[in-house]
Order: structure tokens, then C-alpha cells, then sequence
């Protein structure tokens, strides 16, 4: 099978070219924010500093999961979530324990008592808090170049198997069981079409080589794999406007003047009304037609 690929020969991208203080590129990529494989749509889409740059509409593709976040990160949006869009999650729980300390308003204390983690919280029975697993994944055929940061949603986490493809969670717990470690053998994610959204499922390929998995575990211990993992949410802050010093010397002068005092009220006046007309004189006021 062919994995995203940079140049159409899918020429592997030499040592030599791999400089990670290429700051040109960064420069043109916006920073050097990390790279992402995303599945939206059902396609496999290689995102850098959340735009897309590569994208393979192959059901499958081969992985060495590096490495996996610890827990299961939350994250809640008020409205209805969109990928892509810049609106930051209302609040988030790297682990799913307890919100993020730079969540400035958090749902609750913890969430196992949150009430956007309840069934019904959102659309139909699902929760409004969505769940997801943060993984650092290399290509098969590039285990010791790029290291990319993949979400895995709920339904691609938590369930049943179904023969040899599982969910990421009961994969995790069957090669546990064989005593296999899941950085030591080439992953399959496909795309489980007989589910309306993307859905992925999981199976071994084959282990390692000796060569291959000394790649691997150096991988996982790189920065680039520490970064995958990270929970960060860029949360926008209102702007802070200086006032100019004019304005401030003014502040400061209103400030300085005393209260004014209350001014005593007036004693009323009475006012004798109006004499009134009589009827005859208010009509003779207002005219006749027959004078026009």
C-alpha cells in the first residue's frame, strides 16, 4: 500500500534533507507547530499547524504507535463542533480526570460528576463531552523520520472486536495478553465502511525487525513523540487596549473632584391655572368654512 507520500515517485525522503533547524520552512509553515494525521471525512490527511498538506483516500494504512497519552483526553464545546474552525473547547481534561488548569471556566470539579458528561448531554443519547485518545505514530516505511500526533475518537477507542479488527482499546488489551508490545509491531488502522462516520479498527500486521524496533524505541523517546502526546489548547484572550496618557491624567483629575453635594430642592410654587374660554369664544377661535 502507499502512505502519504511527498513526492509522486514516493521517494523516502533521504537523511541528509531530514534538518529539523530548517527554519526557512518553519518560517513558510507558520511556525513549527507538529504534524497531525487526521481522519476527517474518511480520508487519511496530513495536517501541519492545522492546515492540510497531503491527504490518501486508501482505506488502510500501516502505523508504529510510538507511543500513547496517559488516560483519555475530554474535551466539551458549546454549540455544535466543527473541525477546522479556531473556537477553542469551553473546557478539556488531558486525562480525563480533572479539567486542565488553564481552563477558565470549567464545567466542574471533576469529571465524573460533570453535567456535560452525562448520556443526553448532547446530540440524541451522546454525551456532550467528547472522548478521545492522543497517540505519536510513525509511518512503516519511515519509523525513524516524522512523528505524527493522531486523535482516535470514541468509537474508534471504546467497543467490541470483531474478529481480528478492534477498537484501539480492546487491540491494546489483546496484545497485552500475547505479552506483545504495540511499539514492536506494525499496525493496521482501517476504515470500518459500514459505519456512517469516520470509525477506525485495528490489527497486528507483523513484528518489528531487530533494526526496525531499536528505530522505534529511540522514536518514542524524542521530543517530537513528547510533543505528540501534549493537551495544548490555544485559547484566544481579549485584547488588552493602553490608554493613552492624556486619557489617564484626565481619569486621574475626575477622580480627585470631591462629590458635589446635593442642592437643597426648591419650595414649590403655586400656580394659579389658566382662566378658562367658553364655548362660544373657543368656536369663534377656530374659524368657519364659510369664511374661506
Amino acid at each position: 500500500m502507499s502512505n502519504i507520500t511527498l513526492f509522486t515517485s514516493g521517494s523516502v525522503i533521504p537523511d541528509y534533507l531530514r534538518d529539523a533547524s530548517d527554519s526557512t520552512t518553519k518560517e513558510l509553515a507558520g511556525g513549527s507547530g507538529g504534524k497531525q494525521i487526521s481522519i476527517k471525512g474518511g480520508v487519511w490527511r496530513m495536517m501541519i499547524g492545522g492546515e492540510e498538506v497531503a491527504k490518501n483516500e486508501e482505506r488502510s494504512m500501516n502505523l508504529v504507535i510510538l507511543g500513547t497519552g496517559k488516560g483519555i483526553t475530554r474535551t466539551f464545546y458549546i454549540g455544535k463542533y466543527e473541525e477546522g474552525k479556531d473556537n477553542p473547547p469551553a473546557c478539556w481534561s488531558s486525562e480525563g480526570v480533572v479539567p486542565n488548569t488553564d481552563v477558565q471556566n470549567p464545567q466542574s470539579s471533576a469529571c465524573a460528576t460533570c453535567p456535560q458528561n452525562i448520556e443526553g448531554s448532547g446530540e440524541g443519547k451522546s454525551r456532550a463531552c467528547r472522548y478521545s485518545k492522543r497517540l505519536a505514530v510513525a509511518l512503516e516505511g519511515d519509523i525513524g523520520g516524522n512523528v505524527y500526533r493522531m486523535s482516535v475518537p470514541a468509537k474508534s477507542y471504546f467497543g467490541r472486536a470483531d474478529g481480528e479488527k478492534m477498537p484501539l482499546q480492546a487491540f491494546g488489551k489483546f496484545l497485552a495478553g500475547h505479552g506483545i508490545p504495540i511499539t514492536g509491531i506494525v499496525t493496521e488502522a482501517r476504515f470500518d465502511t459500514s459505519e456512517a462516520v469516520p470509525v477506525l479498527k485495528f490489527r497486528a500486521v507483523r513484528p518489528l525487525t531487530k533494526p526496525e524496533w531499536e528505530l522505534a524505541k529511540a522514536q518514542s523517546l524524542t521530543d517530537d513523540a513528547r510533543q505528540a502526546l501534549e493537551v495544548k489548547m490555544f485559547v484566544p484572550k481579549e485584547p488588552q487596549v493602553a490608554l493613552p496618557s492624556s486619557f489617564k491624567e484626565a481619569a486621574a483629575k475626575v477622580e480627585e473632584i470631591a462629590e458635589p453635594t446635593k442642592r437643597a430642592s426648591r419650595k414649590s410654587v403655586e400656580v394659579a391655572p389658566a382662566p378658562t374660554k367658553d364655548v362660544s369664544a373657543i368656536l369663534a377661535d377656530w374659524g368657519s368654512d364659510d369664511n374661506e
